[in-house]
């Protein structure tokens, strides 16, 4: 590994084609000076970021498969319940939420070019594994379970990839530069719901890859529907990100920086084991956790889904805070300081809105959509409602879902860019409110589609106020991250991107878990009226902190 130590000239510039060199640690990084950023600065930030967007698109699409694997486990006739299928979707989930918090401090311990290099390696293990366990129905569930578990670490990735730019471009820059890394990489989970069903319906590895099942349902993919009785390669759900994962994680080795202002030791071994040391300790609490609250066989079931989200948490936080040692321990102890800034609490909560929604609601909808309107719904001669009967005019959840998550990843950019010019508050204000409006009304067709013999006739309805919801949330994380990056300076503003971004992620472990509960009860519409609550409140708290007129931070 080469160390490139650059010197500035008595005008402040500095040897750009020593600085740019590839693979490199830049010593002297000043992005805020405008001679600096225009002849050196600007062309190493970008080169960064457009390497950081696949790899975090890849972390995106492995961490958020199980939305999709699960819809076509129950068309292949997999032996699991549907509770226990949406139970998949949530452990990834968490895991994925539990991850980011370690993953929020791994650029200032370990160098970015060495975090994201590695953080992207790692998801092949959980990618082969879940193609070699896709292999046979007669794996058991607790495979399974550990699968969704370790693909957490795909959406661990995003906080560490977040903190990581955030260190490369100015503040005036941060909303767009930020927005399009999330946008841009937020696109895994709408590539994702392409792929998989794409890649399902061919032998892309031979031999190497296994026998296909036999669908005993109709599926779909973008292009219609496809038969039951069609052959199907569910294995390749896993095994397809091989041929992206291994020229990525080439590229970000070769092409990315550690930037030593913000990362001093960056030694190679050393910061690849604080980060596989950082990342094994979180899988403690988050097994932990999942044990305590999976009903049984699996876990004891004691826990219901708050409390075991609040032990995890705290439980990870001190964990890495017990278990750092050396230098790490020191570095860990400054980056805690967040905790003692009430705008961390807050924004925590707002970005909640954001993202929380975006990655909830991307997990928790293509089994929703499979559940609630792949049968008719009708009541027997006691009068009580039967949800059993298959409709043969169902839309295709693998058609469909992957529309809410393109335009909530490709609006993204926008909201940071609009907020640069006009505030991030005022825009997440605005957001908030429409979220309001379409979580209660999707609440209300979602109830009427529950309790009707042809609930497709719903189906327009419902997607378009889904992708309504995915719009609003997509700006509103551009606004969010923009807002940030100016309330707080630089050695802060990543390790709170992270933080944010990993409370918020949890929402891929709650919308499923509250989705299919109400679902499971008959009450689908309870779900989204209580996230209509939940936004509001927001709306308020908001306004209280950024936009009233005694803020003490105006529109930030």
């Amino acid at each position: 590994m080469s160390n490139t130590t650059s010197r500035p000239t008595p005008a402040g510039v500095v040897n750009a084609n020593t600085q740019a060199q590839s693979g490199a640690d830049v010593v002297d990084w000043r992005p805020e000076d405008e001679t600096f950023w225009n002849t050196t600065g600007k062309k190493i930030a970008y080169r960064n970021l457009w390497i950081s967007v696949p790899a975090l698109l890849c972390g995106f699409a492995v961490w958020g498969m199980w939305g999709m694997i699960t819809v076509q486990m129950l068309n292949l006739g997999f032996p699991f319940t549907q509770a226990e299928l949406f139970t998949l979707t949530a452990i990834a989930g968490l895991a994925g939420a539990t991850m980011r918090i370690p993953a929020s401090f791994l650029i200032r311990l370990a160098g970015g070019r060495n975090t994201i290099f590695l953080t992207t390696a790692m998801l092949l293990a959980p990618a082969i594994g879940t193609g070699l366990a896709l292999q046979s129905q007669d794996t058991p569930l607790w495979v399974f379970q550990l699968m969704a578990l370790w693909c957490g670490v795909g959406g661990g990735n995003f906080a560490s990839s977040m903190s990581n730019i955030s260190s490369f471009f100015p503040k005036r820059l941060q909303g767009t530069a930020l927005g399009l890394n999330a946008g841009l990489g937020n696109f895994g989970v709408t590539t994702m719901q392409i792929v998989i069903p794409l890649v399902m319906t061919v032998s892309l590895f031979g031999s190497f890859g296994g026998e296909p099942m036999t669908l005993v349902k109709d599926s779909g993919w973008i292009f219609g529907k496809i038969q039951a009785g069609t052959p199907t390669y569910i294995q390749n759900a896993g095994f397809a990100w091989l041929l992206s994962l291994v020229p990525l994680s080439v590229l970000c080795w070769f092409g990315m920086n550690n930037l030593k202002t913000v990362s001093p030791e960056t030694g190679v071994i050393a910061s690849f084991l604080k980060i596989t040391w950082l990342y094994t300790l979180s899988f403690v609490p988050a097994g932990l956790g999942l044990y305590l609250y999976l009903p049984a066989p699996t876990g004891l079931g004691v826990l219901n889904m708050w409390v075991a989200i609040l032990l995890i948490i705290v439980s990870t936080l001190l964990v890495m805070k017990l278990a750092a040692f050396g230098p790490m321990k020191e570095n860990i102890t400054k980056q805690f300081a967040i905790f003692g800034n009430k705008h961390t609490w807050s924004m925590t909560i707002l970005y909640i809105v954001t993202f929380g929604s975006f990655i909830g609601f991307s997990m928790a909808l293509p089994l929703a959509i499979t559940v609630i309107f792949g049968f008719s719904h009708v009541a027997d001669a006691a009068g009580v409602m039967q949800h059993t009967l298959k409709n043969p005019n169902a839309p295709s959840a693998l058609t469909y879902a992957w529309i809410g998550p393109f335009v909530g990843a490709a609006i993204r950019p926008i909201g940071g860019w609009i907020s640069d010019k006009v505030g991030g508050s005022i825009v997440t204000q605005v957001i908030s409110v429409v979220m309001v409006g379409a979580s209660a009304t999707v609440g209300y067709v979602m109830m009427l589609a529950y309790q009707s013999a042809t609930p497709e006739q719903y189906f327009p309805m419902f997607l378009g106020l889904f992708v309504l919801l995915f719009a609003a949330s997509g700006i509103g994380n551009g606004s969010t991250f923009r807002t940030i990056g100016v309330i707080f300076d630089r050695t802060q503003a990543g390790p709170v991107l992270g933080w944010t971004s990993a409370v918020a992620a949890y929402g891929a472990f709650v919308a499923p878990v509250v989705i299919g509960g109400q679902i499971k009860a008959g009450t689908p519409q309870f779900a989204m009226y209580g996230f209509a609550v939940f936004y509001a409140l927001c709306l308020v708290l908001n306004w209280w902190f950024y936009l009233r007129a005694g803020a003490e931070i105006k529109n930030p």
